[in-house]
């Protein structure tokens, strides 16, 4: 039922919802600030860049020219003193010297003193402005770094957001179905109390005639035989029957139980889904190989359904096929990462579910091509009313008390790992890993090749009316 600490319950979330909010607005607001303040120190850095570069080029022409003076007797007037400093950012550096010759002007000489003290200078001015655009650069690094960082962190919290988001949703639906439901039952228990009070007005005034009466009747006896003998019996006849539908005021017992079956139920998929959610991550989508099945197999167009025919005139001869054993691979090939798919069993009377390298035998029907009797395939099997599973030609009964109507294979290519799931029920069957060496007498722990999802019918004892089938499911992702 809802009360006032529920109420304030919502009242502070919603609360919250605002508050988070305005906090993630800020964030935005910050960290659009921060990207306008980097993009324009950053184009200023380029510019200034760009000027430093231009000034160098022209210092360094100034050392060149001068050393050519410096060889020669005769040298022309130099530049103003001023001019060997560092310029503004717009004109970085002086005209050339020999721009600022005066044609009528008589050269005149310097020594080799003072062209030194010049080509000193200026080598000053060319590693200190070389130092500076390597502070530039370094500048300009770092400014890349932060944003790329502040990107990535904004990525992260935008992820993370969305994440949130699906989760409130959920929450928000559950949230919404439990005050429909405890609506609904608050509703039914107002109803009953109304009925109940009207039926006890109803038989509150019988009463009150009943006591009436019975004191009309007393008065009676405490008069004389006359007045009795004008009283009919039928005026104190005032019998009240109970009535069936009183028996039916209360709480829906039936309705109830249903309500709590469907909950249960409810609650039974949602914690399937959540725990199916971390194999669904690593989903793949998988089809039938046409060219390494057995000739009898017969493939859907969507290339994820199978099935066994007894024809196979019309099927093409491939060098890959399984030419006795009625045996299947697909496709696509597993040689890193991690794989999940699912396979529907339930219309297959004797079936083997696996993974096998490609190098498996396919030709004769000896061990070397069956799934799970040899070290290069793995395998559950339902076969004779038994499950079991197979790898090395041993193999392990397992408990449970009927076949799976779907499996889910796992694979985790760089720890050797394979897995098998009752694919409804999410529930673990049997792990293949570094740890299955007692019954298998082998300690598997990696992957020497890529492996291929694998399938196998077994041929019936009896002519079937309906052939066996598998299916490939689609997960929908």
């Amino acid at each position: 039922m809802f009360t006032a600490d529920s109420a304030h319950t919502r009242e502070e979330h919603s609360e919250s919802e605002r508050e988070r909010e305005r906090e993630r607005e800020s964030t935005r607001r910050d960290f659009h600030s921060h990207t306008v303040l980097h993009v324009s120190t950053y184009c200023t850095l380029s510019s200034w860049r760009k000027d430093l570069i231009t000034h160098l080029e022209g210092i360094q022409r100034y050392l060149l020219q001068f050393a050519e003076m410096a060889e020669e007797e005769g040298a022309p007037q130099p530049p103003p003193a001023e001019s060997l400093c560092l310029a503004s950012v717009t004109q970085p550096y002086p005209r050339s010297p020999k721009t600022l010759r005066k044609p009528d002007a008589a050269p005149l000489e310097y020594s080799q003193e003072q062209l030194s003290c010049w080509l000193e200078e200026l080598e000053k001015e060319s590693k200190w402005t070389e130092a500076h655009m390597a502070s530039l650069k370094k500048r300009q690094a770092n400014l890349s770094v932060r944003a790329k960082r502040i990107v990535l962190k904004t990525s992260a919290e935008t992820m993370e957001q969305q994440v949130r988001e699906r989760f409130e949703a959920v929450r928000l639906a559950l949230e919404k179905e439990e005050q429909a439901v405890l609506g609904s039952l608050e509703q039914e228990q107002r109803e009953n109390s109304s009925r109940m009070t009207r039926l006890l007005n109803d038989w509150n005034q019988h009463l009150k005639l009943v006591r009436k009466h019975i004191s009309t009747v007393r008065t009676l006896q405490e008069r004389g035989a006359e007045s009795r003998q004008q009283v009919s019996p039928g005026n104190f006849s005032c019998h009240k029957k109970q009535d069936a539908a009183e028996l039916a005021i209360g709480p829906n017992d039936e309705n109830f139980q249903k309500l709590m079956k469907v909950l249960g139920k409810i609650s039974k998929d949602l914690q399937v889904r959540l725990q199916k959610k971390s194999l669904l991550l690593d989903s793949t989508v998988v089809v039938i190989d046409r060219t390494a099945c057995h000739r009898q197999i017969k493939v859907t167009l969507s290339g994820r359904g199978f099935y066994v025919s007894p024809d196979d005139s019309s099927a093409l001869i491939h060098p890959l096929q399984f030419d006795q054993t009625c045996c299947a691979l697909g496709l696509p090939a597993i040689s890193s990462g991690r794989r999940y798919w699912e396979v529907d069993v339930h219309c297959c009377s004797s079936w083997a579910v696996g993974v096998a390298y490609g190098s498996l035998h396919r030709k004769g029907q000896d061990k070397s091509t069956k799934l799970g009797r040899n070290r290069l395939s793995w395998s559950l099997e339902f076969r004779d009313g038994r499950l079991s599973v197979w790898h090395n030609d041993r193999h392990l009964t397992l408990s449970a008390r009927a076949a799976p109507d779907k499996v889910g294979v796992f694979v985790n290519y760089q720890k050797g790992r394979v897995a098998f799931y009752d694919a409804d029920a999410v529930k673990l069957l049997q792990d293949f890993s570094t740890s299955c060496t007692g019954v298998f007498e082998r300690a598997h722990h990696q992957f020497t090749e890529p492996v291929f999802p694998a399938f196998r019918f077994f041929r019936a004892r009896d002519r079937q009316p309906v052939p066996d089938h598998m299916e490939i499911c689609d997960l929908g992702l």
